[in-house]
C-alpha cells in the first residue's frame, strides 16, 4: 500500500505537510492559522479530527502558528524533541499533558504502519529536524529549512522515492532584493536556508532510479519564483546526465493551495 501526501502550504508564509497511510494521518508542521488550516483540509477532502499525530519540524513561526490552536481544538497528539518544545512552549500556549510527546532527533518512530525517520538538520532554531518516511517498502524523504545539505543527510535521504526538499532562493534575486545585509547573510548561511542550485546539486547527488518524484518547496515569496526554481534544479540535474520530465518529475507548491495528494 501506498504513502499518500500533500504539501497543504509551503513557503516564507506557512508551511504544513500531510501525510497519510491505510493506517495512519500524520500533519507534518502548522505553520498557519487554525482556521486556514481547516481550509486546507477540506481542499484535500480529509478531516483533521482524524489526524494520529502532528509532527513538528521546529519552533519558527511559519511552521508552528496555528499548532496551539489547531491542536486544542482537534485534540491532535503532538510530537517535537526537547529542544523545540522548550523553545515553542510559550507560543503554542497550554496543551494537555497527554498531547505532548517527546521525539527525538536521530531516531525512529512507529506510527501503526509506518515508520518515520528523524535526523538534525543545520538551520538556526533550537534543535531543527526533519523526516523520512517508511512504509511498504517505499520512503518519502522531507528536507526544508536547511543551511546547507550535509554528507550526513544525503547518506539518510539517499534514493527515496519521492522528495520534499528546498528550492529557497535564488542567489541573485536575493542580493540584489530589499532585505537588509544581515537577513541575506542569515539566509546564504550555513544555518539559513538552500538555493535553488543547491537544491539542484544536492537532488543529483541523492537521486536513483526509485527516484520519480520531486516538490520543490518553501519557496521564498520576495527572492524566487516557481519557474525560476524548477528551471534551475533541472539544468543542474542535467549536468548529471538526469532529466526532469523523464526521469523524474519536478512539482511546484504553494503558500496557499495544497497539492493534489500524490501516492509513493
Amino acid at each position: 500500500m501506498p504513502i499518500r501526501f500533500s504539501v497543504l502550504a509551503s513557503g516564507s508564509t506557512g508551511n504544513a505537510i500531510y501525510i497519510e497511510t491505510d493506517q495512519q494521518r500524520l500533519l507534518i508542521d502548522c505553520g498557519l492559522s487554525s482556521r486556514k488550516m481547516e481550509g486546507l483540509f477540506q481542499k484535500i477532502n480529509r478531516d483533521p479530527s482524524q489526524l494520529d499525530g502532528l509532527l513538528v519540524t521546529h519552533e519558527h513561526s511559519d511552521h508552528i502558528k496555528g499548532l496551539g490552536a489547531f491542536a486544542r481544538r482537534y485534540q491532535t497528539p503532538i510530537y517535537a524533541n526537547e529542544k523545540t518544545w522548550k523553545a515553542m512552549e510559550d507560543a503554542v500556549g497550554t496543551l494537555s499533558t497527554d498531547q505532548k510527546f517527546i521525539f527525538p532527533a536521530g531516531t525512529v518512530k512507529t506510527f501503526g504502519d509506518i515508520d518515520v525517520e528523524s535526523f538534525q538538520v543545520s538551520h538556526d532554531a533550537a534543535e531543527p529536524m526533519f523526516f523520512v518516511f517508511h512504509h511498504g517498502g517505499k520512503r518519502l524523504a522531507l528536507a526544508t529549512d536547511l543551511g546547507y545539505v550535509s554528507e550526513r543527510i544525503k547518506k539518510i535521504i539517499d534514493g527515496a522515492d519521492a522528495y520534499i526538499l528546498e528550492a529557497n532562493h535564488d542567489i541573485q534575486m536575493l542580493l540584489a532584493g530589499r532585505y537588509p545585509w544581515n537577513v541575506k547573510r542569515r539566509i546564504l548561511g550555513d544555518s539559513g536556508h538552500i538555493s535553488n542550485e543547491d537544491a539542484g546539486e544536492a537532488l543529483a547527488d541523492v537521486f536513483s532510479d526509485r527516484t520519480k518524484q520531486v516538490y520543490l518547496a518553501h519557496l521564498s515569496k520576495d527572492n524566487n519564483m516557481k519557474e525560476l526554481a524548477r528551471m534551475s534544479v533541472a539544468e543542474k540535474l542535467l549536468q548529471r546526465g538526469i532529466r526532469a520530465g523523464f526521469d523524474l518529475e519536478l512539482f511546484d507548491t504553494d503558500p496557499e493551495n495544497p497539492t493534489k495528494i500524490a501516492a509513493v
